[in-house]
């Protein structure tokens, strides 16, 4: 069962609470760490980018397309709709000798305020490359063209691309396909069900690819985990807790977000993964949570847990600006 992880107070009294459950796993499948249900099965959401990428960069993606680093990083992100994250889909999709009409995950406007007030501002529409899975997406795209296969139809499960990806899905989280579950995501293509226990695993071997076992696949797992701890402000977005957990930690934390308050990390080199997940899928859960599991697991130094609860204060405000409550992980 799901254990209240934090408390919302007003006025010295509990208002509001949110239960979690969180698994630690190191390379090894061993639990280092748990509260609630390790082996909660729950959609993996976008925290499953880096391993849909996987096929791609395996079998030369990158090299055939000539695709950066941050490219890289773009292609596993969840970002915020923000100029630079748009340019670099483009500029993905142009190597590939496209344009974003083949996008088909949707129109949603950015996930970054800045970046939609703008658009409102200069009168231009919201579009499919705004889409936070637009990079995720391209890749799909771009993984089909490799093999030789048309692209239309991507999205589809039966799509040779997508039952690709779904092989190195239960792969990399060390799960038998028979064992793996499927649903649609919000931007139309596959998503995995399976526990937050395998989710950790998968982020451990991805936090140490020299003790996760890859086989043939260290390289690629290397070269995925350092595009996203070199570049988090793509992997999400300005401001956003992915992006300043691994900024302030200096990439040695990455960190990835997936719809409705599901959660992983890996800490780089430490061989160790985190998966957690937020029972009423409350994103506003989202920040003090991954502060509050850093902290427990003593995985911050002092002044990151400082800089860190400096950006995401542990308070409730009023419409005034003024501290009218707090937030408490009670874990």
């Amino acid at each position: 069962m799901s254990e209240i992880v934090l408390h919302y107070t007003r006025a010295g009294h509990v208002e509001n609470i949110h239960r979690g459950d969180v698994a630690a796993i190191n390379c090894a499948g061993e639990i280092v760490y748990s509260l609630g249900n390790a082996n909660l099965p729950m959609f993996w959401r976008s925290a499953a980018k880096p391993f849909q990428a996987l096929p791609f960069v395996k079998n030369g993606g990158l090299e055939k397309y000539n695709i950066t680093d941050e490219e890289l990083a773009l292609l596993v992100s969840s970002h915020s709709g923000e100029p630079n994250h748009v340019a670099l889909v483009r500029e993905i999709l142009k190597k590939l000798g496209l344009d974003e009409s083949v996008l088909d995950c949707g129109v949603v406007r950015p996930m970054s305020g800045k970046a939609f007030k703008d658009l409102v501002a200069k009168g231009e529409k919201v579009l499919p490359v705004h889409n936070p899975c637009s990079g995720k997406h391209s890749q799909i795209i771009a993984l089909a063209m490799m093999l030789g296969i048309p692209f239309e139809g991507y999205t589809k499960p039966e799509h040779a691309a997508q039952k690709l990806i779904f092989k190195h899905v239960a792969m990399a989280a060390k799960i038998p396909e028979d064992k793996l579950e499927i649903g649609i995501d919000g931007c139309g293509v596959p998503v995995f069900y399976l526990p937050l226990y395998n989710m950790a695993l998968a982020y451990a071997r991805l936090s140490t690819p020299a003790k996760g076992d890859w086989g043939e696949y260290e390289i690629s797992a290397k070269k995925i985990r350092d595009a996203m701890s070199k570049y988090p402000q793509v992997i999400s977005g300005t401001g956003r807790i992915d992006a300043v957990v691994s900024e302030i930690t200096g990439g040695r934390i990455i960190a990835k977000i997936g719809a409705d308050a599901v959660y992983c990390l890996a800490v780089k080199d430490e061989n160790l993964g985190i998966a957690f997940k937020i029972e009423d899928g409350s994103y506003a859960a989202i920040n003090p949570m991954v502060i509050a599991v850093l902290k427990k697991l003593d995985l911050l130094t002092k002044d990151e847990e400082k800089a860190l609860e400096e950006k995401f204060p542990p308070v409730l405000k009023n419409h005034r600006g003024e501290i009218i409550g707090t937030i408490e992980a009670v874990f």
